[in-house]
């Protein structure tokens, strides 16, 4: 049996009943793989679920504001895909007429999609003879073929992608493929694979030269950036006074607290000197607490977050900083952070 077949008779007794797999709907299909970017499957099938049941349809989808979308998406990271989705769904219900396309060559075209979701939607939803390649595929072909070209290399994104092509069981795609990528997930683990019950392990390079730890390889090339927020909570009453961020950095047009961003560490009075030139002034700039410094760790940025309450009324002078009552919150969309630190504070 060819290391393609052992793999799909794998699938068949070992597969995890996952709602996306119930259904060819390239819509719904296309939803579980943007939230399962950067995800886990157990953190993100809650989102699928709350997202399926609101947005039943790319339409209903395309109809929401940019504030709801992000709202739901509160939690999961990268804010960034629930922005490009909500494009994408808006020009399927203007140039498709609210019909998700399934063929690879049109997916490739949208908005967030890359050559690994068009791939795995098109597969899914139309059989399509695409082979996929993500990071559980990367995995399982570097262990077992021996291959030490790095993944996220040119020349290795080419070696794996002919591999793959080559191993595609053509008349089963989408059961090929969901195969080997179950596997990566729940046998060829990145730490601790589980080679005692791996059907393939005889034959595998990485189990016969106790190389797993070393492949794949990967290069390490990102460079990450430390930056230290100052949040300011100010109160009037049951209100709370909240900024919209605006585009070009993270969390792009989401609301969080009055930020003073700082070189690095700050005392309190060094850090309200500094909002005199913010577009809000205060009346009593006494501390009344200091939270400590919460290290908030996104994938090329590292934040050192504080919260400063403040004794006072702020005045502000732009439409960015308003004031809305504690139990609005809610409704906003938080970097989560943020949403953490105010639930615990306002019980």
């Amino acid at each position: 049996m060819s290391f393609a077949d052992e793999l799909i008779r794998w699938y068949h007794q070992n597969k995890r009943d996952l709602p996306w797999r119930h259904t060819t709907d390239p819509y719904l299909i296309w939803l579980s793989e943007i939230i399962l970017q950067q995800t886990r499957v157990e953190q993100g099938l809650p989102y699928f679920n709350r997202f399926a049941a609101r947005y039943p349809t790319v339409s209903r989808f395309a109809a929401a504001t940019e504030d709801e979308i992000l709202n739901l998406w509160q939690g999961l990271g990268y804010y960034s895909r629930g922005r490009n989705m909500l494009a994408t769904a808006r020009i399927v219900q203007q140039q498709y007429n609210g019909l998700f396309p399934s063929a690879y060559q049109e997916l490739i075209k949208l908005k967030g999609i890359g050559e690994y979701t068009a791939a795995a939607i098109a597969s899914f939803s139309a059989n399509e003879a695409k082979a996929v390649v993500d990071g559980n595929v990367y995995r399982v072909l570097a262990r077992y073929f021996g291959i030490d070209e790095a993944i996220n290399s040119t020349t290795g994104k080419k070696t794996f992608q002919q591999l793959a092509d080559e191993l595609l069981n053509r008349d089963e795609p989408a059961l090929h493929n969901q195969a080997i990528m179950e596997f990566g997930a729940m046998v060829c683990k990145p730490k601790k694979p589980a080679c005692g019950i791996c059907p393939v392990h005889l034959n595998c390079y990485a189990f016969k030269h106790n190389a797993t730890t070393a492949l794949p390889v990967k290069l390490n090339i990102v460079k990450i950036r430390k930056r230290y927020f100052n949040y300011l909570l100010i109160m009037d009453g049951d209100n709370i006074l909240i900024h919209k961020r605006g585009l070009g950095d993270i969390w792009a047009n989401m609301y969080e607290l009055p930020l003073i961003e700082t070189d690095g560490p700050a005392e309190p009075h060094e850090i309200l000197y500094l909002q005199k030139n913010r577009p809000f002034t205060i009346g009593k700039d006494s501390v009344k607490s200091i939270s400590p410094v919460y290290k908030h760790v996104l994938t090329h940025q590292h934040l050192y977050v504080r919260f400063i309450e403040l004794d006072g009324v702020a005045d502000t002078s732009s439409d960015d900083f308003f004031f809305t009552e504690v139990k609005k919150l809610k409704n906003l969309a938080l970097p989560q952070i943020i949403f953490l630190f105010l639930t615990k504070f306002l019980n």
